[in-house]
């Protein structure tokens, strides 16, 4: 295959086994993945070409996803800062032109209980509170964007009977702790109300969930940006960053960008050896998705879709899915545990089979998409928008989980406050996602060490079939 042009620049093959813990960067140019987003998207917003020279800027953002684009525009916007963007694939290439779209009031991978019972109901009610904030804002800005945004909610399906109770203890404390108004539906309910999803046995309803088209969404982030002078550098990966007298010398393939303050948000895509103080904090783990060509009336009809409320089901390694505008559907789960083996039909199967579960009358349907993409999850499974160095003019925001899609925006304005100066003596700053260094991988939650790291996906292997026989079988 033969490199081709976007909007004036090199844009290479796109590369199926790309793997952050293998591969030094992602390469310069690289392609878009096959995905839904991409295909559907439109043309990318016009950018500000490669790096093709020595440049000098205040400050730099590594990545130009939803993250690095909201750390951009909220710099620009709030702040009076014009910050450059270096991108090493093209413009929003990763988790942003990827990920599920499910926009959740959420942040990594740990249940509002967990937070209470990892730091205390009073330090668990702030982070809410943040939380939430950083939803509404979410919600503020897919009104700005087109970005075929649903504002209809999530559906928390159970797969198992065990799980209704897990799920009416999550109510409980949903609403009588932190004030919402979270409901059980039973499966008449959601099947008037929603869909006849033939999996689940009960659901959680949560008011809270608005659904994206994840690419046009930040796409509309980089117009924002653009519009107040930010410069977005595809094709430009950093491939050497040294630091000399406080200014940070980042070396791309067309020449080095000196930054007096660098912001990294690479999210899944944290190459090793990018910087020394993210080494081995993230586990890239991939996430695989499917999209249906278009249903017919009669396949409406079958499915009894009445709403595109997203869903995700209650397994560790859960499925999450929803019907599109134009009547797709679109599922996902985890996959493949390394780049290599991403392309093996069996994570494919694993996704049809989940689809002719779930909606009898869809099995077999043509996939029309099929991708996959790295979610970083951070070792104890919450994100950090921190600066992990006070000595040092560098922060980053990451590590969300599969979390992202709204949280990453909010991070996007907090990391921007921070770059600022504006975070000191603010008690906000002082939440465990803000005040706290992303860790080591852990033995048991007893044990971090970065002696572990070389061993993380042996782990993960073994991890992923304790968790499909707990899913499925015990």
């Amino acid at each position: 295959m033969n490199s081709t042009t976007n909007g004036g620049h090199l844009m290479r093959p796109y590369e199926p086994t790309y793997d952050p813990l293998v591969n030094a960067t992602p390469g310069q140019g690289t392609g878009y993945a096959p995905s839904y987003w991409v295909a559907s998207a439109g043309r990318p917003p016009p950018d500000d070409g490669p790096i093709r020279s020595d440049v000098d800027a205040d400050v730099v953002v590594i990545g130009s996803g939803s993250t690095g684009m909201s750390t951009a525009l909220y710099l620009a916007r709030e702040h009076g800062i014009v910050a450059t963007v270096l991108e090493a694939a093209q413009t929003s290439w990763g988790c942003s032109s990827r990920s599920g779209g499910q926009g959740q009031n959420a942040n990594g991978r740990l249940s509002r209980s967990q937070w209470i019972e990892r730091w205390g109901l009073d330090v668990a009610k702030r982070l809410d509170t943040e939380v939430r904030t950083g939803f509404e804002n979410f919600k503020v800005l897919t009104k700005e964007i087109e970005c075929e945004a649903f504002d209809g909610g999530h559906l928390y399906m159970a797969h198992r009977p065990k799980k209704l109770d897990y799920l009416r203890e999550m109510m409980r404390v949903r609403n009588e702790v932190f004030g919402y108004k979270t409901r059980m539906l039973t499966p008449q309910e959601v099947r008037e109300q929603h869909c006849d999803e033939r999996e689940h046995l009960g659901a959680m309803f949560e008011e809270e969930g608005v659904g994206i088209h994840p690419l046009k969404f930040t796409f509309g982030l980089i117009c924002k940006a653009r519009e107040l002078g930010v410069k977005v550098h595809p094709a430009s990966p950093v491939q050497g960053w040294k630091t000399v007298n406080g200014v940070h010398h980042l070396q791309t393939p067309g020449g080095v960008v000196r930054a007096k303050r660098v912001v990294v948000c690479t999210g899944g895509y944290t190459g090793q050896n990018l910087t020394p103080t993210l080494k081995n904090k993230i586990l890239p783990i991939l996430s695989n998705s499917v999209v249906t060509r278009p249903l017919t009336d009669g396949e409406m009809a079958a499915c009894q879709f009445h709403s595109k409320t997203f869903m995700t089901d209650t397994r560790t390694l859960r499925f999450y899915y929803r019907l599109l505008e134009g009547n797709r559907l679109q599922l996902g789960s985890r996959s493949s545990i390394t780049g290599a083996d991403a392309e093996d039909p069996v994570h494919l199967k694993l996704l049809t089979d989940a689809i002719a579960r779930k909606f009898p009358p869809l099995a077999g349907i043509q996939i029309d998409h099929s991708w996959w993409g790295w979610v970083d999850v951070s070792h104890d499974m919450m994100p950090r928008i921190a600066r992990p160095d006070p000595k040092e003019t560098v922060w980053h925001a990451l590590g969300y989980g599969g979390n992202g899609v709204a949280a990453s925006t909010w991070a996007g304005k907090r990391i921007a406050e921070r770059v600022a100066g504006k975070d000191a003596g603010r008690e906000v700053f002082n939440l465990p996602i803000y005040n706290s260094p992303l860790e080591y991988p852990n033995v048991l939650n007893m044990v971090r060490s970065e002696a572990f790291a070389p061993f993380r996906r042996f782990g993960q292997f073994f991890l992923y079939k304790w968790y499909w026989l707990r899913d499925e079988k015990i």
